[in-house]
């Protein structure tokens, strides 16, 4: 038996520029974190040689290529796996529609898993980049790349997407007091609302290819990933909130749908419950809610946000692991 643990991510500042619409012609950035919310992929020999999946729904077949949900499909041929394997996920939160990333935490976790049942050591960058291939390629997913490596590589980023498709991972170095400051100002509300990104995220991707404009758009929101990175590294956590506002104030023209007057609503509600900045987790219209506050704050922001649920949320440094293997 081999389970795989994969965490999702938290997005800051940059999200979109790693479409590769955008990133081709002008390269993208995003500041992401890893978070204490993981999925976990449980992959085991089967007594015969056929295959059983077990996810949101259970399916049994007698080979890799009768496999219905796309990505098993796509990682057990790409992990040269046939039959005999029984696998199933489990999620800490809903794994879908939530701004997490957990779609692709799915992907890079189960090759994880999947490599270690074929006794293979695999790098973070080896699963990023063909959790990429898989969901983006062989898929055909309308998605970019950021979760993929924020889920293998862990911890805080600033993460590089260059037009000749490589990508760069620098870990945002900054004290750890200036972490814990994050942290303990971070507030995360759950609005209830489960979306698919791939509508949103096609509609950005055409979009970006042709207008001027919300190339600008991105262009300036790269400019801010580079800025969050050093005010983090020069321990300033105060302008992360600010960042954070100027940040999303941008994401809502790049396309209709990313907010709306209720999202709008519980934004401007939380800014004038003492909150400096914040934003939708994920592609946009719905997930969860994030708000950068101080903690003495915290309390009358929760007041003004009755109908969302709060959900506490730490860093993790860790990307995705086998925490238990017993070929």
């Amino acid at each position: 038996m081999i389970i795989s643990k994969t965490p999702m991510r938290m997005s800051f500042v940059g999200g979109g520029s790693d479409l590769r619409s955008f990133y081709r012609e002008h390269g993208g950035a995003v500041v992401s974190t890893a978070i204490d919310k993981y999925m976990y992929i449980t992959v085991n020999r089967k007594f015969d040689s056929g295959i059983r999946a077990s996810y949101s729904q259970t399916e049994e077949v007698e080979a890799a290529h009768q496999i219905k949900h796309p990505l098993i499909r796509a990682a057990l041929k790409l992990t040269g796996i046939e039959g005999g394997v029984e696998m199933a996920a489990m999620a800490d939160i809903p794994s879908r529609g939530t701004g997490l990333g957990s779609s692709s935490s799915f992907t890079v976790g189960l090759l994880h898993a999947l490599y270690g049942f074929r006794h293979r050591y695999v790098s973070p960058e080896t699963l990023a980049s063909e959790a990429c291939h898989i969901e983006i390629e062989i898929c055909g997913d309308p998605i970019g790349k950021q979760d993929q490596y924020a889920a293998a590589y862990g911890g805080l980023n600033y993460i590089r997407f260059h037009p000749d498709e490589t990508v760069s991972i620098d870990p945002i170095l900054c004290s750890a007091e200036t972490t814990a400051s994050l942290q303990e100002r971070i507030l995360v509300f759950y609005t209830g609302r489960v979306r698919s990104a791939s509508e949103l995220l096609a509609e950005q991707s055409k979009k970006t290819a042709g207008d001027k404009r919300t190339q600008q758009t991105l262009v300036k929101m790269v400019a801010l990933a580079a800025d969050m990175k050093r005010e983090l590294e020069s321990g300033n956590a105060d302008g992360f909130g600010e960042i954070l506002h100027e940040n999303w104030m941008h994401k809502k023209t790049l396309v209709d749908g990313i907010s709306d007057d209720e999202i709008d609503g519980w934004y401007e509600s939380a800014r004038r419950a003492g909150a400096s900045g914040g934003k939708l987790l994920g592609a946009g219209r719905g997930g969860f809610l994030m708000v950068f506050a101080p903690p003495e704050r915290h309390e009358a922001i929760a007041h003004v946000l009755p109908g969302l649920r709060e959900i506490s949320f730490r860093f993790d440094r860790n990307g995705s692991q086998i925490i238990f293997y017993r070929p």
